[in-house]
């Protein structure tokens, strides 16, 4: 049974993705907004709610290895798997933006944060609002920021021009798509940590590999159509603006609930997994190497990745 509901799950996800992206470009060419914007704040916001579902309820629920632990395996698997996969699939990704002038720091700077706040074992409630509000700075960055032309393909053009302007029917059809991706991505995780308790694995475990690779796949599919369609702008975009959501709304979120206590010391190592693959999106952006030795890169850190989760599990 689980294994039907991973495949219905999976087509709701590549439906829901295809209308997001569809809508998206119809506002961003009605507003003459980059393609970048809306990858980096209304797709990556909203293919980030299965994630701070996730970490709200576990936050709630006095799990705090699982809320945690979420958003630190969503943030590794974004750039490793999903922007690898962008790399290796996508017929040419050739971004308009200067993701590296522009964007890096808003990368790297709140893994930094985060790092800060887990060497003291717990983040408050205070801390949640200052993650909150990092976002926020970042909303008002992209609004000053977020500049670039946006370029649609003649059949694309042609068929936004037939199709009048509608909000009540976009809004409509973003919410279904919106619908369709988290609800593929909620079926997912509860089928896989189901699985995952009947064999007795530890909630970190759980949180960082199952729960965080289910919840990670809308941005997995959004990014993949976006790209292959030809909107690089808008699959980097998800995927810098679905880690910056991570960790600020999501684990801002989780900590507001209560306060997130847990010994840090024994992850680490998958928190330096974060920082490393954090580094190389920033390098990957410097040099402009959107190609697919960069992705065979990524995909290498995740098979370390992956390969340290394995002993950790078979270990316990």
């Amino acid at each position: 049974m689980d294994y039907l509901i991973f495949v219905v799950s999976l087509g709701a996800l590549i439906w829901g993705a295809d209308l997001l992206i569809a809508q998206s470009e119809r506002i961003a060419l009605h507003f003459n907004i980059s393609e970048y914007v809306i990858g980096a704040t209304l797709i990556a916001v909203g293919t980030s709610l299965p994630e701070m579902a996730a970490s709200v309820a576990a936050s709630y629920n006095h799990k705090p290895a699982l809320a945690i632990s979420n958003v630190i395996g969503s943030n590794i698997l974004n750039i490793t798997l999903v922007l690898g996969a962008v790399f290796l699939i996508a017929r040419k990704v050739d971004p308009h933006r200067d993701f590296f002038a522009k964007d890096s720091s808003w990368a790297l700077f709140p893994v930094l944060i985060f790092a800060v706040m887990a060497a003291n074992d717990r983040f408050t409630r205070f801390d949640g609002a200052l993650l909150i509000a990092l976002m926020g700075a970042y909303i008002l960055f992209l609004r000053k920021n977020g500049t670039e032309v946006l370029e649609l393909e003649d059949d694309e053009l042609e068929t936004a021009e037939k199709v009048p302007f509608s909000w009540p029917r976009i809004a409509l059809l973003l919410l279904l798509g919106f619908v369709m991706v988290i609800v593929g991505a909620e079926f997912t995780v509860e089928s896989a940590s189901s699985i995952a308790r009947s064999l007795g694995v530890s909630e970190w475990i759980i949180g960082i590999v199952l729960v965080s690779m289910g919840t990670s796949m809308p941005e997995l599919i959004v990014s993949v159509v976006a790209a292959r369609r030809g909107k690089a702008d808008m699959a980097i975009g998800n995927i810098i603006g679905s880690n910056m959501a991570n960790i600020t709304m999501v684990l801002g979120s989780a900590a507001l609930v209560r306060d997130l206590v847990l010994p840090m010391r024994p992850y680490y190592f998958d928190i330096g997994v974060m920082i490393v693959a954090t580094v190389m999106l920033v390098f990957i952006t410097a040099n402009r190497l959107y190609s697919r030795s960069a992705g065979i890169g990524l995909l290498i850190l995740l098979a370390l990745f992956l390969r340290h989760i394995a002993q950790a599990f078979g270990g316990s």
